[in-house]
């Protein structure tokens, strides 16, 4: 790489492994597979002639990898390319891989689209049942896996969805907002209980790929679905959004946006 820019420190690594201790998860023979996909709408650089450049960064983390990298931080890291010069945009595209790699410790893919590529993209919706609109009544905000139980022995494959997911990020407090989709193939998870799991969450502190992947293993755990997916995709906040997913099943994500997106 002929471009050295030492940007590399604003990066913040965030271990996976300290989490997944507290699940009892083992790094290495974990009962899920999946990816952390970010979206970066604030890239922006100035080429060869000075003049201002922007692109949206589609970036995918494999959950493999040793770390997350932290949201703010990569924000900042973002932006402190805001007046560099590149000759291509390939030039950033090095770097940013190369140091993102190197963050997370792990398998990091990055693509840049310009704006007429993705202008004609729709809003989209998770496929499946939604099961905000249910008449209960929420008396607790705190985190509670022993609200998941079932309804019925009948085997169903059934894909589930919710807009109310909110938790708080460990380091700002700041509220992360989400829409949930689960998809499982077991015994029918009470739909009442369900939400009211989902919304124990709204007081809790972990990070986005966290809370996913404690929610797949709390359903895993209690439920025992033979297949599970946990897919969310979280509101933008900093000009970036985050859309962790986890299965034990075939499963290809939609990595289209959502009307909170």
């Amino acid at each position: 790489m002929s471009l050295k820019i030492n940007n590399f420190s604003l990066l913040k690594s965030i271990p996976r492994k300290k989490h997944r201790d507290i699940l009892k998860l083992d790094n290495f023979n974990l009962p899920f597979i999946g990816k952390d996909v970010w979206t970066l709408y604030e890239l922006s650089w100035l080429n060869k002639n000075g003049l201002p450049q922007v692109a949206i960064a589609k970036l995918e983390i494999n959950i493999t990898s040793t770390n997350i990298v932290e949201s703010k931080s990569l924000k900042m890291y973002i932006n402190s390319f805001n007046q560099t010069k590149f000759d291509s945009y390939i030039q950033l595209l090095e770097i940013l891989k190369y140091d993102l790699m190197k963050c997370v410790c792990g398998k990091v893919c990055i693509k840049l689209f310009n704006l007429n590529e993705i202008k004609n993209e729709n809003i989209s919706e998770f496929y499946g049942h939604c099961i905000d609109n249910q008449n209960i009544k929420i008396s607790s905000y705190e985190y509670n896996p022993l609200l998941l139980t079932h309804c019925s022995e009948n085997i169903l494959k059934e894909s589930l969805y919710s807009h109310l997911l909110k938790s708080n990020c460990p380091i700002t407090q700041q509220p992360d907002w989400a829409s949930i989709q689960i998809i499982y193939t077991g015994q029918e998870i009470d739909h009442s209980g369900l939400l009211s799991y989902l919304i124990s969450f709204r007081c809790h502190n972990e990070f986005h790929e966290e809370c996913i992947e404690r929610i797949f293993y709390d359903i895993q755990n209690i439920c025992k679905p033979q297949e599970l997916t946990v897919y969310a995709r979280y509101t933008r906040r900093g000009g970036i959004d985050i859309n962790p997913w986890r299965t034990s099943a075939i499963f290809t994500p939609c990595l289209v946006r959502m009307a909170r997106q």
